[in-house]
């Protein structure tokens, strides 16, 4: 909040993103120690974001870094989120594929769909 000067709403827009963010980071920390309770309902983002973190889908994390000195202590954190987060194992991606009466069923991912090639069909005659 020092270096952006914000004041008013945005001062409290500042501090419920921090707020997420610190939720975010509790989370992770938990999936990574493998907890029996991982606490999704601590904010709106972790309990948003839930599904993905919990083994039905793939999750990335992109970290914003600047080079400029002004902002080296927000690149430190960063990067030491980034390290943290990358400690945590999710486990394998499923896909979902859904029946015709509307349930649905989880299969893993082949290495080919992890590697981005499309998988062809071939029918048998």
């Amino acid at each position: 909040l020092d270096r952006s000067g914000a004041t008013g709403s945005r001062m409290k827009e500042a501090v419920a993103i921090n707020k997420s963010l610190s939720c975010l980071s509790d989370v992770f920390v938990a999936l990574s120690e493998k907890r029996g309770h991982i606490p999704y309902r601590n904010s709106k983002l972790t309990y948003l974001l839930q599904p993905c973190m919990s083994g039905e889908g793939k999750t990335l994390m992109i970290a914003n870094i600047s080079p400029t000195e002004a902002s080296a202590q927000e690149s430190l954190c960063s990067l030491r989120f980034a390290s943290q987060v990358n400690n945590v194992e999710l486990g394998r991606a499923r896909k979902r594929i859904e029946d015709a009466d509307g349930s649905s069923q989880g299969t893993p991912v082949t290495k080919k769909q992890r590697a981005g090639t499309p998988l062809k069909w071939s029918r048998k005659k």
